[in-house]
């Protein structure tokens, strides 16, 4: 070892604890796996500093307080560096290894040492620098950004590869990503952590591969602590994964993830990934008529030659300074001017006058479901007057009752193809991809599509309340019934749900469903319909008949996945064995499919 590097340690002041450890060589490596998810190898591993064994400087973060306490940060950082290649040649080991380094104690460590010596000093410990991943902690922020890109360089430039640590853990910069260039970036545990249950960590995940795609950069999440977490980033498409589940830190390097680990990562099943309703569109969707604001002088002949010029205009705006105050509607306005004497009297006077100086504002930038509210006001001139339409507080243009109401429900109706508003459960769209996932994985399992019988004249006989406190009990009979971490549940829409099954015992958990669900509708009924075995209602012709109670159908599709190519044809396929099973009065049949050609067709609810 180099005069330089033994400098590292014998230089360190052994008044305190860490001092006197490094100058014993007290440091010690401990190596965790970095797993390649789609093949379940190991890619390489990260060395991580441990002091003695059951002593008070024994965790890294003890190690890290004392280095910062006893102004030895640099030659600590430093000396892990040395301390885990050193220990990597030692074992044996030939693998790629990732090296933790904060970026100021590299731009110091350059300073100090050039280039090619820093290389002679690895390659003299006997590792090759091609083989070595320098992981940039941010520990704290990078405090000459330009010297550390120009140290990075030269460094990139002899064979040294580079990673970012912790991304996303509020002190990491996306900058940083951009102009570092790393070859990997490692996610922060906090979005690992539950993500099989967390939309938003799921969608965040996917933002952050889409900008690692922009970027060339692989992806490493961290912190896989469960076979849930493992399962969800394999199918997200995440490179490589590191956490206890997989491996955890051992002073010897693994060959292998852990068996638990294997057997997920071997597994064909695809995760149930958590829906999350389609935010609403912003309102700057909204359609905006740019009408110039009029000033609150402007007369009322002004207004009208305004108004016969525009014809398109449904109302002017008035401002002053940007600052919204009233809104005139134009056939309200034109009624009033028409009327005998209102020119003579009124012609010269401001028109703000008439108008409804208490508009309806709207920020342009506001989402569309939030609207709502809006529609269902006390306030309600807005229908014939329109409203104003503000960014940042400045007015820009009129929006109009009418294009209001289009806009909200557009957005109700493409947030409830991703999740049903009566049930909450995920629509047509995320059923659709769930679908395909299990398509492409190649993964066995089974679509089962729920329908109910006779659930039409139970829902004119006592109401659409009545009719939806139904469907919501066969969502929670159904959702109790399954494993929602296997298991897809959907709304398809109407008294139509989808099961995607991967559970061994889905034959019984439908069954089981059935027949809690039967027993239950009965309770829904009042006691006469009870006492008589159901109701007298109009059929689909119109003709009164009498009708037993609402029960549940299944059919169930085992899907071969060389049968499908398209979401469609599964979904098609599996109402066919429903619609047999509710003709056949069974509550459950259960087909093998088999391979043959399927015609397109929109996911839908099923007939009859």
């Amino acid at each position: 070892m180099s005069n330089w590097l033994n400098s590292i340690f014998d230089s360190a002041d052994e008044r305190g604890p860490l001092g006197r450890l490094l100058r014993q060589r007290g440091l010690r490596s401990v190596y965790q796996p970095i797993i390649e998810l789609r093949t379940g190898r190991v890619y390489a591993h990260e060395a991580l500093v441990r002091g003695p064994r059951a002593m008070p400087l024994q965790s890294p973060d003890a190690l890290f307080a004392a280095a910062q306490r006893e102004g030895l940060l640099l030659n600590f950082e430093l000396a892990c560096v040395v301390v885990a290649l050193q220990s990597w040649v030692a074992a044996g080991q030939s693998g790629r290894l990732f090296v933790n380094v904060s970026a100021n104690a590299l731009v110091q460590a350059t300073r100090r040492r050039s280039i090619e010596s820093i290389v002679e000093d690895i390659g003299a410990l006997g590792f090759t620098a091609n083989s070595l991943t320098l992981e940039i902690t941010e520990h704290e922020h990078v405090v000459d950004v330009e010297a550390f890109l120009e140290s990075a360089r030269q460094l990139r430039s002899a064979g040294l590869r580079f990673a970012l640590d912790d991304f996303g853990d509020g002190r990491s910069s996306l900058r940083l990503w951009a102009e570092l260039a790393p070859d990997v970036v490692k996610i922060d545990r906090y979005f690992t952590h539950d993500i099989a249950r967390h939309a938003r960590k799921v969608q965040t995940v996917r933002a952050l591969m889409q900008i690692a795609d922009v970027f060339g950069t692989s992806l490493v999440a961290e912190g896989i602590e469960t076979s849930d977490e493992l399962r969800v980033m394999r199918d997200l498409g995440i490179d490589w994964g590191q956490g206890f589940f997989l491996g955890r830190p051992e002073p010897a390097p693994r060959e292998a993830p852990e068996d638990a680990a294997r057997e997920v990562l071997a597994d064909p099943r695809v995760a149930v990934l958590p829906s999350m309703r389609a935010a609403g569109s912003a309102g700057r969707d909204l359609e905006i008529l740019p009408i110039p604001a009029l000033t609150p002088i402007a007369t009322n002949d002004e207004v009208v030659s305004l108004l016969h010029a525009n014809p398109e205009w449904p109302a002017v705006a008035f401002a002053e300074d940007d600052k919204p105050l009233a809104i005139l509607e134009r056939h309200q306005f034109l009624d009033r001017y028409a009327r005998g004497y209102f020119k003579e009297i009124f012609g010269r006077k401001p028109a703000i006058a008439f108008a409804n100086t208490a508009p309806l504002v709207i920020e342009r930038n506001r989402e569309i479901a939030e609207l709502v509210d809006v529609l269902t006001s006390h306030d309600q001139r807005y229908l014939t007057d329109g409203f104003l339409i503000t960014a940042n507080g400045r007015y820009v243009g009129i929006g109009t009752a009418q294009q209001l109401v289009r806009r909200v429900t557009e957005s109700r109706i493409e947030a409830a193809r991703h999740a049903n508003p009566l049930t909450l459960l995920p629509g047509n769209v995320p059923i659709t991809e769930h679908i395909e996932r299990l398509l492409k994985s190649g993964a066995q399992f089974v679509a089962c599509y729920f329908d109910l019988c006779d659930f039409k004249p139970f829902n004119d006989y006592y109401g659409y309340w009545r009719g939806d406190e139904m469907i919501k009990l066969a969502a929670s009979t159904l959702l109790h019934h399954i494993n929602p971490q296997r298991d897809f549940l959907g709304h398809v829409g109407g008294d139509d749900f989808v099961v995607l099954f991967q559970n061994e015992d889905w034959e019984q958990c439908c069954r089981r469903a059935v027949d809690r669900f039967n027993d239950a509708a009965m309770l829904l009924y009042d006691e006469e319909a009870r006492s008589a075995g159901g109701i007298c209602a109009d059929d689909r012709l119109g003709i009164q008949r009498f009708f037993r109670f609402t029960t549940l159908y299944a059919g169930a599709l085992q899907v071969d996945t060389s049968c499908f190519v398209r979401a469609e044809d599964v979904a098609n396929a599996a109402a066919r064995v429903k619609r047999l099973a509710k003709a056949r009065g069974l509550g459950l049949v259960i087909e093998l499919a088999e391979r043959r050609a399927h015609s397109p067709a929109k996911l839908a609810p099923a007939p009859g």
